[in-house]
């Protein structure tokens, strides 16, 4: 069996995911707050969306990524919205609690929180069909080919290895936050959610 699809995806996913943006704010917060799982879970909810444009860009879905391409504005909009939303609930999260406790509502909500920011970022799927129209593991005559769905895995593979990896580094330092320390986090996190909530409007409004 050919793995060099699988471990293409596995590269292609790591490296989307990559890049530091509002997920990851959520992320390393997240295990400063309530440790590596809890901030692993919260990644993966962009590791799902992740995949889901990786398979709808590798399967040539085009109905998908035509309305995702002709609704980029609205998707903008309401992803921008979101964030907003979520840096003013960052920061004014209470931090009476040390740590945090961990509960399944709380887990669920973040996960929910990450893939519809991913989710509503057009530009997630544009960039895979950039990377995969220009690699050779896709045989777009055949779509729905083994090797397809082996890169499509790998995709899933990758992007989760990074949220993996972004929570260890994170929560290992966690020891040295103290409540004060938090509620600083709470609103540095808050207004870096904010800003990145009012750059997806600006720049869906030029």
């Amino acid at each position: 069996m050919d793995l060099s699809p699988l471990v293409k995806g596995i590269v292609i996913g790591f490296a989307i995911a990559a890049p530091v943006g509002p997920v990851g704010v959520l992320c390393i917060r997240r295990a400063l707050a309530d440790g590596r799982a809890a901030a692993f879970v919260a990644g993966l909810g962009a590791a799902v969306a992740d995949t889901l444009y990786g398979a709808a860009a590798a399967w040539g879905l085009t109905l998908i990524t035509d309305f995702l391409t002709n609704h980029r504005l609205v998707l903008s909009l309401v992803g921008g919205l979101f964030l907003i939303y979520l840096g003013w609930k960052t920061f004014r999260a209470r931090t009476e609690m040390w740590p945090p406790p961990d509960t399944h509502a709380g887990l669920v909500r973040d996960f929910v929180s990450t893939f519809l920011i991913t989710l509503t970022n057009p530009a997630t799927i544009l960039a895979f069909m950039a990377v995969f129209a220009s690699i050779t593991a896709v045989q777009m005559r055949n779509p729905m080919s083994f090797d397809t769905n082996l890169l499509i895995l790998g995709v899933f593979l990758g992007s989760a290895a990074w949220w993996g990896l972004l929570s260890a580094a994170a929560a290992s330092v966690r020891t040295h936050f103290t409540p004060r320390w938090l509620r600083w986090l709470n609103r540095g996190s808050g207004v870096v959610l904010g800003l990145f909530g009012v750059g997806v409007l600006v720049s869906a409004a030029v």
